[in-house]
């Protein structure tokens, strides 16, 4: 099978790329990031042809156009997803994350792309931020465009929504551990009693090649069931003292998939448990 991944130099494209390669797949990986694509050339090396990068954006409808051609699946997991970068940069946000998944969309179509796998968030789910509204957007795109009277090829698309995977780039606890490797000893923290969902890389992978590849297409995301943790706990895994700096106004204290499944409410990991992650 050959498979696009969108997004593919980041933390979630190359543990895929990975994944697929060593069960014998071919993977295209379409990002900006040429640095970030040349390290991965030198990593899977070992897989020859298998393994083709190309330096592209989401928001180049024509490239994707062009990346699409005979691939058998296409996992969209490209955008831009720093809350407070949303805040301040609503525009780009929007650019890549809905105008972006709208340009896949019409591209897997054109080139009669069988399958589809969106990637979403948590913070689609009744959303306060720039990421979490686009997501949103997103998510309503590729939920209504099967069947669609100009998809005439039935190109099926699927949602999955999960919260951040652990130690994945730009999550908590990466970030905290560069600040101790700084010099800091006092961890900020927007609230220690707020809550997020857990979840492991080899997690997200298994269920989006589930939703690649499983018969159903389901008309609503594809939701996991999750445990949760709440941040004080965190510091308290990682043996060191916070600083509490308070949430800001695009951030939730705790965040839900949907109607019945929030973190405050989801089963809690106790610290040893965390520790054990760490």
């Amino acid at each position: 099978m050959r498979v696009l991944i969108t997004g593919g130099t980041g933390s979630f494209g190359r543990a895929m790329t990975q994944k697929l390669l060593e069960d014998g797949h071919d993977v295209c990986c379409l990002s900006r990031g040429e640095h970030a694509q040349h390290d991965m050339e030198i990593l899977f090396k070992m897989h020859g042809h298998r393994f083709r990068r190309f330096l592209g954006d989401v928001r180049d409808r024509h490239r994707l156009v062009r990346a699409f051609a005979g691939v058998d699946v296409v996992i969209h997991a490209a955008a831009l997803k720093r809350i407070e970068v949303g805040r301040y940069n609503p525009t780009e946000v929007v650019k890549t994350n809905v105008d972006g998944s709208m340009n896949v969309i019409e591209a897997a179509m054109d080139c009669e792309v069988p399958r589809v796998v969106f990637l979403s968030s948590d913070k689609a789910y009744q959303p306060v931020s720039t990421y979490g509204i686009t997501k949103a957007l997103a998510e309503t795109l590729f939920l209504n465009s099967y069947p669609d009277p100009g998809n005439k090829h039935k190109t099926k698309f699927v949602v999955t929504r999960y919260g951040n995977v652990w130690k994945s780039q730009g999550s908590v606890v990466p970030h905290w551990q560069w600040l101790l490797d700084q010099g800091v000893r006092r961890l900020p923290v927007t609230d220690p009693d707020a809550t997020r969902f857990f979840m492991t890389m080899d997690e997200a992978l298994d269920l989006v090649w589930t939703a690649a590849t499983q018969d159903e297409i389901p008309t609503s995301p594809i939701i996991p069931e999750l445990p949760a943790y709440r941040l004080g706990d965190i510091v308290a895994a990682m043996s060191f003292e916070m600083e509490v700096i308070g949430m800001k106004d695009w951030e939730k204290k705790h965040e839900g998939m949907k109607d019945g499944m929030t973190s405050d409410v989801a089963r809690r990991m106790t610290i040893d448990e965390i520790r054990s992650h760490l």
